[in-house]
């Protein structure tokens, strides 16, 4: 028999557009052999039916021969001869009747009952099996996307652990009813010739029986034909048996080996990240905008095709080039309303694509992936291994330390011995510029020191100091703002600029004279971070103002940090990606050799980080004027304040040579007698003495006695 088309069991927990296809094809061709069967079903059937009606027909023939010579003729009755002949007639039809009765019997249960069984038996279990199967689907759809909208908050387990309940059960019943349903479909290709032919084997050896009465030499003809035919139908029927039993072992083996797969988050330890790979294809969600602000995630299958990201929608026969991932990049990012998502950007920025898998194991896969691609590693001859090398390479040249205590300790002045952690060096010598090559490493980058990945700010301390000498009973701010920043401190600000900002990285710098220092910091950061498959990035809203630059919360307008803009020394974006910006940062605080703390912030912006460097510098120009207005303002209101007070001791020495005139001249005035005033009558009035004393003190005296009263 030649070979037969089978379905590839060991595929159906992946699920692939390529497997479903397929399937399409099984069932198109279960369908035509239903259909054909129907047919033949009814041929047969047909063959059924006459014989049984030949087989009544010859029976009541014989019975009306037999009733011949009872009949009653006007012309030429009492014919003995024809009478006689008529019974002979009548005996062999009889006999023949009797034979065609038997080969009924045998229609039935050779022909009739093997292909009844094909079509009332297992055609219907695969309708069944395709009906249950769609079912399965379905229901692991929608568990899936029950799944996939699940809240990053950690506030109702309950929750989660039924979805992921559900999505376990539903992706184990379709897993093993599609295996099933595969194995059904590979049998019935089997189970079509041997339906096909065994009727019709059925079929010869009753006319052969029914036909041996008179010709031996076409019987013993019929019989060697249908004998390699029955020969051929055993071999089939052994070979079906043999396949069902691979099958079903087949089955259980994967069942066992994919019972932790079932799970949509599988266990790390159990099921170990892959980063070695060169080509990966699964279900991803892709996320479509819809408007402005709103979008759509839909479901499709991605693969990797060389150099490109192939998408494949279910029931497409092929896939359609998503984008080119050679020199793109590719980093985790955080979604509101899912997790476990991925950006990719091309090469030249102009195209990005955001994706989510379904668990965390998938998603480092699927980054580790494309960056492998990135790297055109897949053009090699080996590209796992070498894949390997390179990860093994990276991992022993740099060791990134994204610990908050570690960063901590490392940024206090006091500390006597540093954690110790690898510098990042290049992976490839070839990315870097040709005035870093001529410079150092040493001579840019501070020796011992560790990459940080996380928000943490140097100048913390600083502020930590003023706020507690504030006093201890002032109030800390649970959202970790600081409380000594006047709240009008940005509010009078001539300059208000707000750009979106995703935080990369930072490390301390010996060297900020030039912009080498941060290239070089870019490179080292963005080498460590590709290598270790750290994605994360924190968006921040950076406030570019004329007395800091601000890292503000999106979401709840915190402020995450705060630059004295006096501190920031250099500020340059990335010579290429004109996305990349940072800063060098000198803070008030020594270390143990007395040096300042030099400290370089890389960050990522949504557009030019050109213009985000010419603000900053716009606003140091702004404070720098600001700063010479204010020490001349205050210059000259020292100098209005210096006049005043000399023209407040002239006015004082004025008005104390005026008092002092005044009582000379009321002194000079008492020591006269006065001579006595006349009466109305002529006589002259003598006056006590206290009337006396009191016309002697004058006005002053006067107003003396009557504040005294």
């Amino acid at each position: 028999m030649p070979g037969i088309d089978k379905l590839p069991i060991e595929e159906t927990f992946e699920d692939s557009p390529q497997t479903r296809s397929l399937l399409g094809v099984f069932e198109e061709d279960a369908a035509a052999i239903s259909n054909y069967s129907q047919k033949l079903f009814q041929a047969m059937n047909r063959i059924y039916d006459a014989q049984n009606e030949l087989s009544a027909a010859t029976h009541l023939t014989s019975k009306l021969l037999k009733e011949y010579e009872k009949q009653r003729f006007p012309l030429c009755s009492d014919d003995e001869v024809m009478s006689s002949t008529l019974q002979h007639f009548a005996k062999v039809i009889d006999e023949l009747s009797s034979c065609h009765a038997v080969l009924s019997t045998q229609l039935a249960d050779a022909m009739m009952f093997p292909i009844t069984q094909f079509k009332e038996r297992d055609l219907r279990e695969i309708l069944t099996l395709k009906e249950v199967f769609q079912i399965a689907s379905d229901d692991h759809d929608m568990a899936i996307n029950r799944y996939s909208r699940l809240s990053k908050r950690r506030d109702n387990e309950k929750v989660k652990g039924e979805v992921m309940e559900d999505v376990y059960t539903s992706r184990k019943k379709q897993h093993q009813t599609m295996m099933h349903y595969f194995t059904a479909l590979n049998t019935l290709q089997y189970k079509k010739k041997i339906a096909i032919l065994e009727p019709l084997l059925g079929y010869m050896q009753a006319q052969i029986s029914f036909f041996k009465l008179g010709s031996e030499n076409l019987t013993q003809q019929w019989e060697d034909f249908l004998t390699n035919i029955g020969s051929s139908v055993q071999n089939v029927r052994r070979e079906m048996d043999g396949e069902v039993d691979v099958m079903q072992q087949t089955i259980q083996d994967l069942e066992q080996a994919s019972d932790l797969l079932y799970m949509p988050d599988p266990d790390p330890s159990q099921v170990p990240v892959n980063r070695n790979l060169t080509r990966k294809a699964g279900y991803l969600y892709r996320r479509n905008k819809t408007g402005l602000v709103s979008s759509s995630w839909e479901r499709q299958y991605f693969f990797t095709q060389g150099g490109n990201l192939m998408g494949q929608a279910r029931g497409h026969v092929a896939g359609g080039l998503v984008m080119d991932i050679d020199n793109c990049s590719v980093m985790a990012v955080d979604c509101e309303d899912r997790r476990f998502c991925f950006q990719i950007t091309s090469f030249d920025g102009k195209k990005v694509v955001i994706l989510q898998a379904d668990s965390r194991k998938d998603c480092e896969e699927w980054i580790a992936t494309i960056n492998n691609i990135s790297k055109r590693i897949y053009l090699s001859e080996n590209p796992e291994e070498i894949a390997a090398r390179v990860n093994q390479s990276a991992l022993e040249a740099v060791t990134p330390s994204p610990s908050f205590q570690q960063r901590h300790e490392s940024m206090r002045p006091t500390t006597q011995g540093r954690s110790r952690a690898a510098r990042t060096s290049s992976v490839s010598s070839e990315t870097a510029s040709p005035a870093l090559s001529l410079l150092s490493l040493d001579a840019l980058v501070a020796p011992d020191t560790p990459i940080q990945f996380d928000i943490i700010s140097p100048v913390s301390e600083e502020y930590a100091g003023q706020a507690k000498a504030a006093g201890q009973g002032r109030r800390t701010n649970p959202f970790g703002e600081s409380g000594d920043t006047p709240p009008e401190e940005s509010e009078d600000s001539i300059l208000h600029q707000l750009f979106i900002v995703r935080f990369l990285g930072s490390m301390e710098v010996k060297n900020a004279d030039n912009s080498d220092v941060i290239y070089e910091t870019m490179r080292q950061i963005l080498a460590a971070r590709a290598i270790h498959n750290i994605f994360r990035m924190t968006e921040s809203h950076l406030l570019v103002t004329c007395d800091c630059l601000k890292l503000i919360d999106p979401q709840t307008q915190v402020t995450r940090l705060r630059f004295p803009l006096s501190s920031v020394v250099v500020c340059s974006s990335h010579q290429e990606n004109k996305r990349l910006f940072g800063f060098v940062l000198q803070t008030a605080e020594g270390r143990v050799d007395g040096r300042p703390v030099t400290v370089c912030y890389i960050f990522e912006s949504n557009n030019d980080g050109e213009k985000i460097c010419d603000s900053v510098g716009l606003a140091k120009q702004i404070a720098f004027h600001s700063e010479m207005d204010r020490k001349a303002t205050e210059k000259k209101e020292e100098q209005d304040k210096a006049k005043e007070k000399q023209q407040e001791e002239l006015s004082k020495q004025k008005h104390i040579e005026k008092d002092l005139e005044e009582q000379s001249r009321l002194i000079a005035a008492s020591s006269r007698p006065a001579p006595p005033a006349p009466s109305a009558d002529g006589q002259f009035l003598v006056l006590s003495k206290s009337q006396s004393e009191d016309s002697d003190a004058g006005p002053e005296g006067r107003e003396k006695g009557e504040s005294e009263a």
